[in-house]
């Protein structure tokens, strides 16, 4: 088989939205598409993906330098054995080559965006959905036949306005979703607190609710906040430090008993062994976030997900960030905790398939050979514009 173009287009997912970190009014990202010469049902297999939600587009870093190390890549250096796919090892290693080490940012993104796209192409030749492909070659053939999600949200409304905030938390509720996060860090903490027992109002329980700082506190802050959250027996308290500061989260996790989570800002097999070595971070409650099309792809998460292993940490400890079908594929194949969703934010890059409804917090999957964009048409529809 031969790949036959690689097509980037940047766009908008510009949103009036604010978390306490940044403002996503001017927010891009990159989609993807693969062309290749294998024919099904009439038609080219074309592979779709992107970088994922919430850091802005890699365009220079795909037009420049990963699309075409793919295009002018000899045969055997992307495909498997037989010549009849694509070797998405090969791949990750074609792209990574002559990349100087560290500084894993904008470029762990491109390649993540490449990889999404790179296995929806290798589910779909093999004619299986991307969840069941995983499952048979790296789990045993085991997998998870529908996946846990909560719904992210509790966004800052105009003027604090805490009756918005609790109707969209009901109407989480109504939708299937028993799970919720909301934003904090971004008012005071009085207020914050304020929020936060409000949407427990709403959910009924502290320990479904979740609630991420994004990075924004110092030590002090983090300290205040995780003083004030603990009488609450919350779901997580996530991101309440810099991603990087990994001594300032074991400082947390010494004065706050509950659950920690936080993973999503790095890109990293490096950093997330950092991460586990020296932040802290205890296997039997806390979550690790780490959003695979936004860290070099699925080739990396599957590194992560053996170093984790070799440090004590469960699978199931891992509940990416991002809220999309790549994610919910690799969570249901290789039985992941769950998955994030955004059920009314960054339309439509978040959600999950058309007609598979989330039903006590947790979402089946299409069976559809892979990933499943073709399943949700809003997505799709961005998606076809590039070929």
């Amino acid at each position: 088989m031969k790949i036959v173009n690689i097509v980037e287009k940047t766009i908008n997912f510009g949103s009036s939205i604010s978390n306490a970190y940044i403002s996503f009014k001017q927010m891009t990202g990159s989609i993807v598409a693969i062309v290749t010469d294998v024919v099904r049902n009439g038609k080219p297999i074309i592979g779709y993906g992107f970088n994922s939600i919430g850091r802005y587009a890699p365009t220079s870093i795909l037009r420049d330098r990963m699309i075409p190390r793919l295009l002018n890549a000899k045969p055997e250096e992307i495909l498997n054995e037989d010549s009849s796919n694509i070797d998405p090892f090969k791949v990750y290693k074609l792209l990574t080559s002559n990349e100087k080490p560290g500084g894993h940012g904008d470029r762990a993104h491109a390649v993540g965006a490449i990889d999404m796209a790179v296995w929806d192409v290798v589910s779909k030749i093999e004619g299986l959905p991307l969840w069941k492909l995983l499952a048979d070659r790296y789990n045993d053939g085991k997998y998870d036949d529908k996946v846990y999600t909560y719904a992210a949200g509790g966004y800052y409304y105009p003027n604090n306005n805490i009756e918005m905030l609790k109707d969209e938390m009901k109407s989480y509720l109504d939708r299937g979703f028993t799970d919720v996060k909301m934003k904090i860090g971004g008012a005071p903490l009085k207020e914050d607190l304020k929020r936060l027992e409000a949407v427990i109002s709403v959910v009924g329980d502290a320990s479904r609710v979740a609630v991420d700082a994004n990075g924004r506190f110092n030590m002090e802050q983090a300290l205040e906040y995780a003083k004030a959250l603990s009488k609450y027996n919350i779901k997580w308290y996530e991101e309440p430090v810099d991603p990087l500061e990994f001594r300032l989260y074991a400082i947390v996790t010494e004065n706050y008993s509950g659950p920690i989570a936080t993973g999503e800002n790095l890109f990293s097999l490096q950093d997330m062994r950092n991460l586990i070595r020296y932040a802290g971070l205890r296997p039997d409650r806390d979550y690790i976030q780490m959003d695979c099309p936004l860290s070099y792809g699925l080739v990396e998460y599957m590194k992560v997900l053996k170093m984790l292993d070799n440090h004590g940490w469960s699978a199931r400890r891992c509940i990416p960030h991002g809220g999309h079908q790549m994610c919910l594929n690799i969570a249901a194949g290789l039985q992941l905790g769950g998955n994030e969703c955004y059920p009314d934010v960054f339309k439509p890059f978040g959600g999950f398939a058309d007609n598979i409804p989330v039903e006590n917090g947790y979402v089946k999957l299409p069976d559809s050979p892979g990933i499943g964009f073709e399943q949700k048409q809003d997505l799709y529809s961005i998606m076809k514009t590039l070929v």
